[in-house]
């Protein structure tokens, strides 16, 4: 539901959250799950930038680097020590899925900070779909690489026996509690940032408190610019957290 204020004796409306509101393309008749929306276009748009850095701006493979294989290379290198660091030599041979995350995530929320853009990222059903996924991932992992013994996860070993039981029903709660906080985390992030930035652009308009507005809307706008890539990180990082318990329960 869209919020709504109004500035009183000026005029002023704005609808903070309308800019998540999802729409189709071409006409506006209802949305069906084959309708393409600004969604569409702009999960579209992150793909091909993804593909033109990872893919065409690293053809070349020259000794000196282009710019774009420059940021192809450090964000390759980036993901994998941080697969490596935090899942083990054994995640490695996961990384690709791992660095498919974080370029998607990055790139949709950059993208997202374009005027006119759609950030797809602030959406709860994209997120919810990501984290499903690596939820889902890691438990058939889990099982399909230590039977029943993954359940020792949930088991607390280290504890005094009395507490175990207790401790087994928590972590087998906060264990399925995983893919929600893992997607409302980005989604609400990059939603409430977004909204701030369009109520101070809104405020912009009125000239007593004009050059207040811009200040705010830059220091905002650099803070969203470190959010983006923070989130991104912190979504891959649970990730490599999650398949570390997969593939180490014992630990």
């Amino acid at each position: 539901m869209a919020s709504e204020a109004q500035a009183e004796g000026t005029g002023l409306v704005f609808h903070p959250m309308d800019q998540f509101i999802v729409k189709p393309l071409f006409g506006d008749g209802p949305i069906h799950w084959y309708t393409p929306t600004n969604v569409t276009l702009w999960m579209f748009l992150a793909i091909v930038v993804i593909t033109l850095t990872l893919v065409v701006g690293t053809r070349g493979r020259a000794v000196v680097p282009s710019r774009s294989q420059s940021v192809a290379e450090l964000a390759y290198g980036f993901v994998y020590r941080m697969v490596e660091d935090v899942a083990g030599k054994d995640g490695l041979r996961y990384f690709p899925y791992i660095m498919t995350l974080f370029m998607f995530i990055v790139c949709s929320n950059f993208l997202g900070l374009l005027p006119m853009s759609f950030t797809t990222t602030s959406h709860i059903a994209v997120t919810g779909v990501m984290a499903a996924a690596v939820f889902l991932g890691v438990t058939v992992l889990g099982f399909a690489l230590h039977g029943v013994s993954f359940l020792k996860l949930f088991w607390i070993g280290a504890a005094p026996l009395a507490l175990r039981p207790v401790l087994a029903v928590i972590e087998i709660i906060s264990y399925f509690v995983r893919p929600v906080s893992h997607s409302i985390r980005l989604a609400g992030n990059m939603m409430a940032g977004h909204a701030v930035i369009k109520v101070f652009a809104t405020f912009a308009a009125v000239a007593v408190i004009s050059p207040l507005s811009i200040l705010a809307i830059t220091a905002i706008y650099a803070l969203e610019t470190l959010v983006s890539f923070i989130q991104a990180y912190v979504f891959a990082i649970l990730t490599c957290v999650y398949l570390r318990d997969a593939l180490h329960p014992h630990h």
